[in-house]
């Protein structure tokens, strides 16, 4: 009786192997649910990052406000007629650029 006992302990560990181990087990089921997770997060991530990148597209291409507010803050350019003028605070010893402003560039023809 004993023998048959543990034959089919035996064999049930044996049934239980693939159930957890095995190609499509519990443990293999639950990684590839945490890879999907994982990459479900990240298309969120690109597909933000894309409407952001669109609308910005969208604005370069319709309007000027966005094309003249990036020659002034990246390229440091101003109207023709415009005068730049360079605020120096109490903390500051000297100022941060040049004292001559930039040549007069037109950014946006209207």
């Amino acid at each position: 009786m004993r023998l048959i006992t543990l034959a089919l302990a035996a064999l049930l560990l044996l049934i239980q192997y693939p159930l957890w181990l095995g190609k499509g087990g519990w443990l293999r089921v639950a990684d590839f649910e945490a890879q999907v997770d994982e990459a479900h997060q990240k298309n969120a991530e690109l597909i933000a990052r894309n409407a952001k990148l669109d609308s910005e597209v969208r604005d370069l291409k319709d309007g000027t406000g966005a094309v003249e507010e990036r020659a002034r803050y990246e390229l440091s350019m101003l109207k023709q007629n415009e005068i730049f003028i360079q605020i120096v605070g109490k903390d500051q010893s000297h100022p941060t650029v040049p004292l001559a402003a930039p040549p007069a560039v037109d950014v946006a023809t209207p």
